[in-house]
């Protein structure tokens, strides 16, 4: 027996015997994730993928055994007389004509199908280095994106490229031009993406300034108040009341003063609201018999120590500082949204130096900002289309948004889940990034509508990936846990079908690599300078 032959059609997979395996792939290597085209008639045929593969010895007419090879193979959809590329269309006639490997040009039709003018791409066939694997940028950008893996499985790099390739897009009708209006806003855990971005906008404890006075009320809270505390109720009626009068007094509008309330975006002196307490704490009432102990003498100490502790921070200037006064509500946008004077398509608000207690108010902070800049931006222009997108990228995002219900990560669990639900609507999309995507909330990794898998080695992860891709390509997940670096599931509304791709390497890159330990011991004996690194631990 020679060539291949369909022995058997399954709703999900064909059934291929091969003789000479040698004549079917015609010298390519053929193993699983090859591409095949099972003709149905001269020039119409199936394109399916290898699945699996066994060898079996078949009786042939009495003489010897012979090795068989037995292909098991995973229908994709049905390319037409014209070489167009249907997913699921069509079906096999009975009995098929032939089987053949497919070529990179019939493999590059399957996803030739994006449209042009949408065409967003970063990636190519990991098992088929010559075909390019597009996405619909639109259904990419406009739907929630995940990229998860493991750590070293090359998230970064996935994640620079992808906002490299955004902002480097351009308009052939209008030729060059040096910024196109891609706004992103990287949430930079570690520190990496300077590099990847060097003409991006840099924010970083130093730099960067968010106003106390635009925190909502539970982000206040989250930052004063200790919730298990005793007298926690009474701190947060004493810090209402004395926020809520701070912001009425400064208000310069006297005959809209009343309307004025506790969330009122409005500045309020966080030096007035600690003294109030401190009034409160030291209260003395006439009474009958004289001066006696007002009704929280000596009950808010422990509220009065924390507020002063945090107002008196160094490493919480950026939040509480004195420069945190003399900011406007638009300063604080504009640094976010790249509108500063030297214009940037990309933001990195590098958290590196935030205290790991604050990181979750941050986030919180931030987020809330950009929704609320979407949505009134939205109703100022009710007639128009978005014309400033946001995609905010949240590295490591476990951190502060994880799937457990501690009362810490409260404001930046609903932030996250309000972009997460409502922000497609307001042209504001989150991406996802977390080599924990089991431990993340669900709410939020159930509105992702594409996403991008790279090595998983923690079997929970790999079956929270596993439950996203269709039954019949669920063994493309057997690959995660020896998917290379850079390589990726990419899956979603956004991409023809799920694919094994590799991408394209960012450049420049993030500052990511792992650490080079042997290549350092071998040197010779280093010595540190420890001046600067006190001198800034100490700050």
């Amino acid at each position: 027996m020679s060539g291949a032959e369909v022995v058997a059609v399954y709703p999900d997979r064909i059934k291929i015997e091969v003789g000479d395996i040698s004549e079917l792939a015609e010298g390519e290597p053929l193993k699983v994730g090859s591409y095949l085209r099972v003709y149905d008639s001269e020039q119409c045929s199936i394109i399916a993928i290898v699945e699996n593969f066994s060898i079996e010895l078949k009786q042939i007419s009495g003489a010897d055994p012979r090795r068989v090879y037995v292909l098991e193979a995973v229908p994709l959809g049905f390319l037409d007389a014209d070489g167009v590329f249907e997913r699921g269309g069509g079906s096999i006639a009975i009995p098929p004509k032939s089987v053949a490997v497919a070529g990179h040009d019939d493999v590059q039709r399957v996803y030739d199908t994006v449209p042009q003018e949408k065409r967003f791409l970063f990636a190519y066939l990991a098992r088929e280095r010559h075909v390019d694997v597009p996405v619909d940028g639109d259904r990419f950008f406009n739907r929630h994106l995940a990229i998860v893996g493991s750590t070293g499985s090359g998230k970064s790099h996935a994640v620079s490229k992808i906002i490299q390739q955004a902002t480097g897009m351009r308009e052939p009708k209008l030729g060059e031009y040096r910024l196109n209006n891609t706004h992103v806003i990287v949430f930079d855990i570690h520190g990496e993406y300077r590099t990847a971005f060097p003409d991006a906008n840099h924010l970083n404890v130093d730099t960067l300034t968010l106003p106390y006075w635009l925190l909502s009320s539970e982000e206040l809270q989250d930052l004063l108040i200790e919730s298990h505390e005793e007298q926690s109720h009474n701190q947060v009626a004493v810090l209402k009341k004395a926020v809520t009068d701070g912001r009425q007094a400064a208000y310069r509008d006297e005959a809209r003063r009343d309307l004025i309330h506790y969330d009122s975006p409005v500045f309020f002196d966080i030096d007035t609201v600690l003294e109030e307490i401190r009034r409160k704490n030291e209260e003395m009432v006439g009474g009958t018999r004289g001066q006696k102990q007002g009704p929280l003498f000596g009950k808010l100490d422990n509220f009065l120590t924390r507020l002063e502790g945090r107002r008196h921070d160094r490493r919480l200037d950026f939040l509480l500082g004195e420069r945190t006064k003399k900011v406007s509500l638009e300063e604080t946008l504009r640094q976010f949204t790249g509108y500063t004077e030297s214009r940037a398509n990309v933001t990195v608000v590098d958290l590196s130096g935030v205290p790991f207690e604050v990181l979750s108010i941050t986030v919180s902070f931030i987020s809330r900002l950009l929704f609320d800049y979407a949505y009134y931006y939205k109703n100022a222009h009710p007639d128009l289309k978005v014309e400033t997108p946001l995609l905010l990228v949240y590295e490591e995002a476990h951190k502060y948004v994880p799937k457990s219900g501690a009362a810490k990560y409260n404001a930046s669990r609903a932030a996250i889940e309000r972009i997460a639900k409502e922000g497609r609507k307001y042209g504001i999309t989150a991406a996802i990034v977390s080599q924990r995507p089991s431990e993340i909330s669900e709410t939020i990794f159930s509105q992702c509508s594409n996403f991008l898998a790279m090595r998983l080695t923690n079997p929970e992860d790999q079956n929270y990936v596993k439950r996203l891709i269709p039954d019949s390509l669920g063994p493309l997940t057997e690959s995660l846990p020896m998917l290379s670096s850079g390589e990726a599931l990419l899956l979603g509304d956004a991409v023809v079908m799920p694919s094994l791709v590799r991408l394209v390497e960012a450049d420049p890159v993030p500052s990511s690599s792992d650490v080079r330990y042997l290549q350092e011991w071998v040197r010779p004996w280093h010595d540190v300078v420890f001046d600067p690194i006190i001198s800034d631990w100490e700050r």
